[in-house]
């Protein structure tokens, strides 16, 4: 029986199947180590804030918002520059890149003398997050077959949710200036272990003429050992691949005007909206601090660290479900169940501050574990995938790296501005916003989105 699971083609452990996962599981160490940078600031801000600061300065609103938000910004930059670069050296060096800019994050944070040591920091860290969301997204959907591509990629957030937790641990029990050493194993290794068995995508070095290393690699990700099993599907990517190199030349606006390109833009754009001003992403670099303004009478860092084992979970049923059920259904669950969560949270937290509710301190922590599980199983955990299947073959990379970029974007306004709402709106109001935003959200998957499952890299 084992052997009949081992041998289907939606295993991850099947024989064809081995090397795209090892692949996948080495690239993203470089996202754990980005996790533990979002994860590990959320209880260290707090720390920055009060008297017990452990550098030779406090942290005020305004700079906590700029601090928080500087990933923002260097993921723009990352958008863009790994935009630029990766058609051009491939995938291999651009993974290699990636370590440096983070790693940098760890030295200014040791050596932080000021807020502009943290913002620096988090900006280089930004590079790396957004050359993460260009380069891991592409290079995964070029390496893996269509039948596991949803899980493999769908690994991406699971791997950067593993390293939140992490983060919240290590901020949360070791020394402020003990966390860079522990943190740097992380991309030395991603480094040492991309720089000797990672290869560059078949698809991209049959765009550059390189057939018989790209060959070679195809073997190597697909494991295959005799050269008459290479078959027929060899010879179809380079086809197709050639074809499309001929007409990439010839790329013009109508081509991004298309229907298929509109009705792509429009999916993409609301599920760029509700994936960032859901507050997803917002709540877990601050998550410390919404549970010490929630009313609740329990600790802020352990109702933390609880939240990062229910987002692991959340990303794990995704990569069991994703291939399963199908992205759209998994949305469609998970825009409902961060809506009701949020409205929830914020009825509680608008009640605590009138009534004593401290027999109900479980409350908050049960509400924002619900919509941490459920916007894990759709919004977060779907999102790169179905983002770059849902446009035309012809504009993909193109039109997949813009919208990254205005994600990037959204980050920096959610997260420059979450801490002020918070301080200005409050808790409730800033949680019944972002449930709007994604009960609107609801509605178009119901209705517009299409269901992109099992769909080939090499068709529209």
């Amino acid at each position: 029986m084992l052997t009949k699971f081992l041998e289907q083609p939606n295993c991850l452990l099947n024989q064809r199947n081995r090397y795209q996962l090892l692949a996948t599981m080495l690239i993203n160490l470089i996202c754990i180590s980005h996790g533990i940078g979002i994860g590990w600031l959320s209880p260290t801000l707090r720390k920055l804030q009060s008297n017990e600061s452990p550098l030779n300065f406090q942290l005020s609103i305004s700079e906590v918002s700029w601090v928080g938000s500087a990933v923002g910004l260097g993921a723009l930059v990352g958008n863009a520059l790994m935009g630029l670069i990766m058609p051009r050296i491939g995938s291999r060096l651009c993974l290699l890149f990636l370590a440096i800019p983070h790693s940098c994050l760890w030295f200014l944070v040791y050596f932080a003398e000021g807020a502009e040591y943290l913002f620096i920091g988090r900006f280089l860290a930004g590079i790396s997050c957004g050359g993460i969301y260009i380069s891991h997204p592409i290079f995964q959907s070029e390496i893996s077959d269509a039948k596991i591509r949803g899980s493999l990629g769908s690994m991406l957030m699971l791997s950067v949710n593993v390293g939140i937790l992490l983060g919240y641990i290590l901020g949360t029990h070791l020394a402020y200036h003990i966390v860079p050493f522990v943190v740097l194993i992380f991309p030395i290794i991603y480094f040492i272990s991309t720089l000797f068995l990672i290869r560059d995508s078949p698809m991209h070095l049959i765009r550059k003429g390189k057939y018989k290393e790209a060959e070679q690699s195809f073997r190597y990700y697909k494991n295959i050992k005799d050269s008459d099993q290479l078959g027929e599907e060899f010879e179809e990517m380079k086809k197709i691949l050639a074809q499309s190199d001929k007409n990439s030349d010839k790329v013009t606006i109508k081509d991004f005007l298309t229907r298929p390109a509109l009705k792509a833009y429009c999916s993409a754009l609301v599920l760029l909206i509700v994936n960032q001003f859901s507050g997803l992403y917002a709540m877990v670099n601050y998550m410390s601090d919404i549970f010490a303004l929630s009313g609740s009478s329990m600790d802020p860092d352990t109702c933390t660290i609880i939240i990062g084992i229910v987002q692991i979970l959340g990303t794990y049923a995704t990569t069991l479900l994703c291939d399963i059920w199908g992205r759209r259904i998994l949305l469609v669950v998970s825009s409902a169940g961060v809506a009701f969560s949020l409205t929830c949270f914020g009825l509680f937290t608008y009640y605590a501050q009138w009534y004593d509710l401290s027999e109900w301190s479980w409350v908050p922590l049960f509400f924002m574990s619900l919509y941490i599980f459920l916007g894990n199983i759709g919004l977060v955990g779907c999102f790169f995938v179905l983002l770059v299947e849902m446009f035309p073959v012809k504009i993909r990379a193109r039109a997949a790296s813009i919208s990254i970029a205005i994600c990037s974007l959204f980050v920096f306004i959610m997260l420059i501005i979450f801490p002020l709402c918070m301080d200005r709106w409050g808790v409730p109001a800033t949680m019944w916003s972002c449930a709007g935003i994604t009960a609107l959200g609801f509605i178009f998957f119901i209705f517009f989105l299409k269901e992109t499952k099992g769909k080939s890299m090499l068709e529209d």
